[in-house]
């Protein structure tokens, strides 16, 4: 595995699951924390390491939310939204969409028009400055209830920011059924946003089925329990509908024991389209190079079988068809200078 992390390093790709905030460095939470002291989240970056330790998926979100408490301000939406990019820069990310949630920044006091623009200015300047392309996806936050998908979708439809491609809900899943959410989605959908709501990774096969029929999902977050209905696999596979997996993230959050028990393998050997992702990297002590070395190791996979993993990410993506043919080509001319490099 050792070998091909300089491959992975390198290798064009293109994340379709990663959060906003949760995409924070130690080093940006840390600044934040000290510009809002009031806050119980750690000013040491190091202490930050035992802050992220999680009991389970209920202290996540706990944390996660703490984390969500330090963007008060315009100004701390566009720093963390560029940081987010250069981090994604340093790993060759040539495409992101961040799943962006405005209702737990604008019940918080940020203005509506503010953060959008915040967004949209640090969108811009990362494309430029550190050829980034950055899209979002707005998503509901489910343990807020109807309140938080009422707002959502009226931020989403009212005042859609240029680069909004998606709609999706997040949060935990015990307890907030996703049927509820279906006349907030067919507006969404009504208006060109792509479904994308997390389901299956803390609940059964049943809470997948129920973000396909009520909710029209075209990918999935997560649906680690996927695995547990032949007939969901089947139809996730024939419709080319992708499960965004997070493998660390999964452990980290006790969805699954450990790696050995994860089910990514059982997913591609029934032909479902799995993209890899590392969800809120920083909180999970990894990032999408980790995620791709994790991958590897699960399906073992050589130098090709990651290049066709990133192309994956990029077929699921909601990239505009010229986009998705020059990453392909970016994917595929590395890869062959990779393996035709003497000694290889």
């Amino acid at each position: 595995m050792n070998d091909l992390h300089p491959f992975i390093a390198g290798l064009p790709k293109a994340e379709l699951h990663v959060h906003h905030v949760g995409s924070a460095s130690p080093r940006i939470v840390a600044e934040l924390a000290a510009h809002h002291p009031d806050s119980k989240v750690p000013t040491d970056p190091e202490a930050l390491s035992d802050f992220f330790t999680f009991t389970d998926f209920g202290h996540f979100i706990d944390v996660y939310l703490s984390v969500v408490d330090l963007v008060r301000t315009p100004e701390d939406v566009r720093l963390l939204t560029f940081e987010v990019a250069r981090d994604m820069a340093r790993q060759n990310i040539r495409y992101a969409e961040l799943t962006v949630t405005p209702f737990s920044s604008t019940r918080r006091g940020i203005p509506e028009q503010g953060f959008m623009e915040a967004i949209e200015d640090a969108r811009k300047a990362a494309e430029a400055e550190l050829g980034v392309v950055l899209r979002w996806c707005f998503d509901i936050p489910g343990e807020a209830g109807l309140e938080a998908a009422e707002e959502t979708t009226r931020l989403a439809v009212d005042l859609r920011p240029e680069g909004l491609v998606s709609f999706g809900l997040g949060g935990p899943e015990v307890g907030v059924d996703r049927p509820q959410f279906k006349p907030y989605f067919d507006r969404a959908i009504a208006e060109g946003l792509h479904s994308v709501p997390h389901a299956g990774e803390t609940t059964g096969p049943g809470t997948v089925w129920d973000a396909l029929t009520a909710l029209r999902a075209e990918r999935i977050g997560h649906g680690t329990s996927s695995t547990q209905d032949p007939k969901l696999l089947a139809h996730l596979a024939e419709h080319r509908i992708a499960l965004e997996v997070c493998p660390t993230s999964n452990i980290a959050t006790r969805a699954v024991a450990d790696l050995d028990r994860h089910p990514m393998k059982e997913m591609v050997e029934a032909g479902v389209l799995v993209t890899v992702n590392s969800d809120d990297p920083p909180m999970f002590g990894t990032d999408l190079n980790n995620e791709y070395g994790v991958a590897a190791r699960l399906l073992g996979l050589d130098e090709r079988g990651l290049a066709g993993l990133a192309k994956n990410a990029v077929e699921a993506s909601f990239l505009d068809p010229a986009g998705k043919r020059a990453l392909n080509a970016e994917i595929d001319t590395y890869t062959a200078n990779w393996l035709e490099a003497p000694g290889r």
